[in-house]
């Protein structure tokens, strides 16, 4: 029997769409939460149908590999919110909810009738955190957006570009920022209940998270007038700083130099080369000022070895490196492995499939993967019946009138 996390108690209703807001529901579920997913079974997550990021399209509803993924640990229940009976249901179980989140435009859920003020009326301590493209007020506040539009209006995609090439198409980590952002959100907010006894509305600007990675830009044009440019890979201080070609192909590792101790350390890993006593790179600032230069130097060391032997050369010396992995090289990585970062799951329309682990390591109320992501409407008869104490003969009317979905085949919460 899985032990119980640090959210156990803890019920939210997921009202998330694609992948930002079920992201920030996932973290929630990992740390025990009962996450129900509210889904219409006539307009279903998109997730479900497509992948954006890769453009993959699925056979069916519950053979999205991506929608598992962003879903872990959840319970699915599929109802009609168009109908006043779906709407009722819902505001049934937010009387014994604690968390309500969701990530669609600004004044959906008001046209649903579930707005906040009426969740309020309904359970007083309740909390709303609701994450949209640039937030609930503001001129800009009807605007829809993704992942790279977020990246886009939050200055990171300008800055993490190369001088010659136009800013960077940032998608899924995007939308994995903006999620771990809005699911601490809603942390901070059951804290607060938890001191004051108070529920609040949480309105979260998924630009307005990204643009945090962008506030020395911001902040060096508000006060001196300068926009700054990008940079690519290196850095304005420290050089070396970059990411250099190994002897495999398509194979690379990054250095980093932050101090006189840590050259040092360099220049003794890569054997006390000649060229490293150079005047020029006697100090910081001419290392920075011949960065080119010197990064064709090390350069020509990285790619007589391969991306594994490099770092284990610098890192025993002392000295920042690490490879860029790919997918397969990352779940193959003895760290990640020895950090349990990934974990096999089977999913009953899918099989088994390699997932993330949740990104925290707790002693006694260990975060964890119990099970994975619901089938459409999987969990809709333990929600209506054993939440919600509806007898049988009820539930069913609701089935019969397309209120609710259930698959035919329906899956008990592990």
């Amino acid at each position: 029997m899985a032990a119980k996390g640090p959210l156990a108690g803890v019920r939210v209703l997921d009202f998330g769409w694609a992948w930002a807001g079920p992201y920030g529901c996932t973290l929630l579920a990992f740390l025990g939460a009962e996450v129900i997913k509210i889904e219409g079974h006539r307009r279903p997550d998109y997730s479900r149908r497509m992948s954006m990021t890769t453009g993959q399209a699925f056979d069916n509803l519950d053979q999205s590999t991506v929608f598992n993924d962003m879903n872990l640990n959840k319970l699915g229940l599929a109802v009609d919110l168009t109908r006043p009976r779906g709407v009722a249901l819902v505001k049934d179980l937010v009387s014994i909810s604690d968390v309500v989140m969701g990530n669609m435009r600004p004044g959906t859920m008001e046209k649903l009738g579930l707005g906040y003020e009426e969740l309020r009326r309904i359970k007083p301590d309740i909390i709303m955190c609701w994450s949209s493209a640039a937030g609930g007020t503001g001129p800009y506040r009807g605007y829809v957006g993704y992942a790279p539009t977020f990246a886009l209006l939050g200055g990171i995609s300008h800055l993490t570009r190369y001088p010659d090439t136009p800013p960077t198409l940032l998608s899924g980590s995007i939308d994995a920022r903006s999620g771990t952002t809005f699911g601490l959100a809603a942390l901070l907010a059951l804290n607060y209940r938890l001191r004051t006894g108070q529920g609040q509305f949480v309105d979260l600007s998924s630009t307005e998270a990204i643009a945090v990675f962008s506030g020395h830009a911001i902040l060096d044009y508000a006060m001196n007038g300068r926009i700054e440019g990008p940079i690519g890979n290196e850095d304005e201080a420290m050089a070396p700083h970059n990411v250099y070609p190994c002897k495999d192909a398509d194979t690379w590792i990054t250095i980093a130099v932050a101090t006189e101790e840590e050259w040092r350390q360099l220049v003794q890993a890569l054997g006390d080369p000649a060229w490293a006593q150079d005047d020029r790179f006697a100090d910081g600032y001419g290392r920075w000022s011949h960065r080119q230069e010197l990064d064709r130097h090390l350069e020509a060391w990285t790619r007589q070895r391969t991306d594994y032997e490099a770092m284990a050369a610098l890192q025993g010396a002392g000295v920042a490196a690490v490879p860029s992995l790919d997918n397969r090289k990352l779940y193959e990585d003895p760290h990640t492995r020895s950090r349990e970062v990934f974990t096999r799951l089977r999913h009953p329309a899918i099989g088994e499939r390699i997932v993330m682990g949740p990104p925290w390591k707790l002693a006694t109320t260990p975060a964890q993967v119990i099970r994975p992501a619901p089938l459409l409407g999987q969990h809709t008869g333990y929600v209506l019946q054993e939440l919600l104490g509806l007898p049988e003969p009820a539930a069913e009317e609701l089935r019969a009138e397309g209120v609710v979905y259930e698959p035919e085949v329906a899956v008990p919460p592990a």
